[in-house]
């Protein structure tokens, strides 16, 4: 790492860029990315085995779905810390917190006696992805110019959009010939490999500063998240008649504290926990609103899905997994294709087709029910996957490149988490219209001996919702244009100075 010439300082918990001279810059990103793949696999590998552990463990739907969203609201708790994690500690230092934290998770839940230790050690691994996704963001800001940036970051897509898409595929291989511990067991020494790799090859690429931790934000921040989110999964359990509390609880709670959050940040600002001048650049602005309604669109199908699949057409495990495949591997190979296109032509000509092509798939997922042909539905879903490659990479792009550098860390913090609360709101929304319309239509399809129709209403109520949110993506991707990438310095005069905690 060189050293900063004194007549232009880089900002706080950076280091002068190298990546067109680094020779370890293309590794170093490789080990990150292929760690992060690993981690964030196992956001979604559970929801293939929903419906066998609903039984094992005697538990409704909504509670089970707790295996998909406690790990995405922990993630929203713990990703604004990242921000403060990256600019206080070596890069080497918090990659080892986020393997180790996930390695602990993995070890816990292989080995859970009963359901909410399974759902501890989901926890406990959602802390080590949780750190690993603003790392990989801010180590590739950093040494990636922003003429190839594109190309990065659609290798970055792949393991944000597609290691969850293949998650229940290779979830459903597993419970296809073994009990769901080996979804677990099997990841646990891949994940050591990449741990041991990684601390052996890893060097710092970022300048440690010494910054306090204002304790206040952490705080509002944990008690907002989780109240949102916990209070969207809870409209579920209510449904079913045993929440553990009313949902308006935690949702008051948890918008109350956002707003005390955002408002506390906004005074604190340079000693806030988690930058909000981020949001002055419009860019960044619509681009995470956009990559949110994504998030919310390809979680609540990957939750619904495997759901549809077993107890509505009666398919096994491994057919679920295997029907799912072809989406997630038609998204792994546009990724980088998507991100050169980005390169050359920038977001909007990317973006706004693939919105369009997105909306149209959630439609096309209303029309499931329970004669539908499995042809049908592997090709929607396909067509879905098609629509969000051609989003998420040149959003993400766009939404951080359009930062100046010393908001990377924060930029890359914002983004991450409001991509899970997203998807963690959108897995709750499914999740309840699913519940609220199949409890609805229970006693009916009950007296007409067809309990699964019962099920494909509720179905087709939540991916309705769905297709509605993503109309509301198509009109945003109007809007959506290359934002110049930014002049640090200028960008730094431009922004008043505000008293903060330094």
């Amino acid at each position: 790492m060189s050293s900063t010439p004194p007549s232009s300082p880089a900002p706080a918990g950076t280091a002068e860029p190298q990546a067109a001279a680094a020779p370890r810059a293309g590794l170093l990103i490789a080990v990150l990315v292929g760690a992060a793949f690993v981690v964030i696999l196992n956001e979604t590998i559970m929801s293939v085995a929903l419906p066998k552990l609903m039984v094992e463990f005697d538990v409704g739907a909504a509670t089970a779905q707790w295996l998909t969203t406690a790990f995405m609201l922990t993630m929203a708790v713990v990703i604004p810390i990242t921000g403060y994690l990256l600019t206080r500690l070596s890069l080497r230092t918090v990659f080892a917190i986020a393997m180790g934290s996930f390695l602990l998770g993995t070890l816990i839940a292989a080995s859970a006696p009963i359901f909410p230790v399974l759902v501890l050690g989901r926890v406990v691994q959602a802390v080590g992805t949780a750190v690993m996704l603003p790392l990989l963001f801010t180590t590739v800001l950093n040494l990636v110019p922003a003429d190839r940036r594109g190309r990065t970051m659609g290798v970055i897509s792949i393991v944000i959009a597609v290691a969850p898409a293949v998650g229940p595929t290779i979830g459903g291989v597993v419970l296809d010939q073994l009990s769901w511990r080996w979804m677990f067991w099997l990841v646990l020494p891949i994940a050591v490999v990449a741990t041991a790799l990684g601390l052996s090859w890893i060097r710092n690429v970022t300048e440690p500063v010494a910054v306090p931790l204002d304790a206040p934000s952490v705080v509002l921040s944990a008690l907002g998240f989780s109240g949102l989110v916990f209070g969207l999964s809870s409209l579920g359990e209510a449904a079913e008649g045993d929440p553990l509390m009313p949902p308006w609880l935690p949702l008051v709670v948890g918008i109350a504290s956002l707003t005390v959050f955002v408002l506390r940040q906004i005074r604190l600002g340079d000693g806030a926990l988690l930058d909000m001048r981020a949001f002055r650049t419009p860019a960044f602005s619509l681009a995470v609103a956009l990559v949110s309604v994504s998030m919310m669109s390809l979680f609540g199908t990957l939750i619904l899905l495997p759901i549809y699949l077993q107890n509505v057409l009666g398919q096994s495990t491994l057919t679920t997994g295997l029907m799912l495949l072809p989406g997630g591997l038609v998204m792994g190979l546009l990724g980088y294709i998507v991100g050169r296109l980005f390169d050359r032509f920038g977001p909007r000509p990317l973006v706004a087709p693939g919105a369009i092509i997105a909306c149209v798939a959630m439609w096309g997922m209303t029309t499931f029910d329970a004669t539908t042909a499995i042809g049908t539905v592997i090709a929607w879903h396909v067509l879905l996957n098609i629509g969000l490659a051609l989003m998420f990479s040149p959003l993400l792009t766009s939404a951080l490149g359009a930062l100046p550098r010393r908001l990377y860390s924060h930029g890359s913090a914002i983004v991450s988490t409001m991509q899970q609360v997203a998807g963690a709101a959108g897995t709750a929304l499914f999740i309840t219209v699913l519940t609220r319309t199949t409890v609805a239509g229970a006693e009916s399809a009950e007296s007409a001996g067809d309990p699964a129709g019962a099920l494909a209403d509720g179905i087709h109520g939540a991916f309705t919702w769905g297709a509605v949110i993503a109309v509301i993506a198509v009109v945003g991707s109007l809007f959506v244009r290359r934002a110049p990438e930014p002049e640090p310095d200028a960008v730094e005069a431009s922004v008043p100075e505000t008293t903060g905690t330094h």
